[in-house]
């Protein structure tokens, strides 16, 4: 496996958690008063399964539009979740080529993904299909491990196994500088705006070592006997509960298009 191929992970991914309800709601209620629109064209970029995507068609306000990705299995297994839906077209793409027309969207967003793109490419794709004023957002759902005694012990088991782990990007240690020369170094961008919020999900232990298998960078770095003791030892420290309480904080950072 190599760092950022997500096809034999996508069968776990559809297991991943939803976004934050409240931040999602924020920015959509932001960018709706800046923009004085009642409804908004989306795109979900680097959609992967549908995660982001099933939470932006459940938001206060309505939205549709698009879900791109680049990946075959994971686009695939998008479209299960969504069948029949009209209010999401899935297309092959990617942050850099999105494939979508000119100023054509209002909102762009990028769940857990952005930090796999060649930046400055992807937010001039972003400004190219983005209609005047439009938004985009890159967000990140990792674990608040601080706040639990159990994360912090699972967390330690992977450190134990890679005693030099590095993240590609949980989106935990981002500060708002790093986005800034991100999202805003093109000079196409401006206004960033930074919300982060709290929520905890219950889950199977099934669903939760699924969660587990399908992240890649650990994968590559531990090798596949490394990660399998990364897994045994999880299942270990899990043993007898029935279900777990995972909390997460979504963070975000959105900026408007000069345009």
């Amino acid at each position: 496996m190599q760092f950022g191929d997500f096809s034999e992970l996508a069968k776990f991914y559809v297991d991943r958690p939803g976004y934050s309800t409240d931040v999602l709601n924020c920015i959509q209620a932001y960018i709706m008063q800046q923009c004085g629109k009642n409804e908004l064209v989306i795109a979900d970029v680097g959609a992967g399964t549908g995660k982001l995507t099933e939470n932006l068609v459940n938001l206060q306000c309505p939205v549709h539009g698009f879900a791109v990705e680049p990946n075959d299995a994971m686009r695939e297994e998008g479209v299960k979740l969504f069948g029949n839906s009209t209010k999401i077209i899935w297309k092959e793409g990617s942050a850099e080529s999105t494939g979508l027309e000119d100023s054509s969207v209002d909102w762009v967003l990028m769940g857990s993904s952005f930090h796999w793109t060649d930046a400055p490419k992807a937010m001039k794709e972003f400004y190219r299909i983005l209609k005047p004023g439009g938004f985009f957002t890159a967000i990140w759902n990792p674990r608040n491990i601080e706040s639990s005694q159990l994360h912090m012990e699972i967390e330690q088991i992977v450190y134990d196994e890679i005693k030099t782990t590095k993240r590609v990007s949980s989106g935990n240690k981002l500060t708002s500088e790093e986005m800034a020369e991100k999202m805003m170094g093109t000079g196409l961008f401006e206004k960033m705006l930074f919300i982060e919020g709290n929520h905890e999900e219950t889950m199977t232990i099934d669903r939760y070592m699924n969660i587990w298998k399908s992240v890649n960078d650990i994968q590559v770095q531990a090798g596949e006997e490394g990660f399998r003791r990364i897994l045994s030892k999880i299942e270990n420290k899990l043993d007898g509960y029935k279900e777990i309480q995972v909390p997460y904080r979504s963070r975000s950072w959105t900026v408007r298009s000069k345009k």
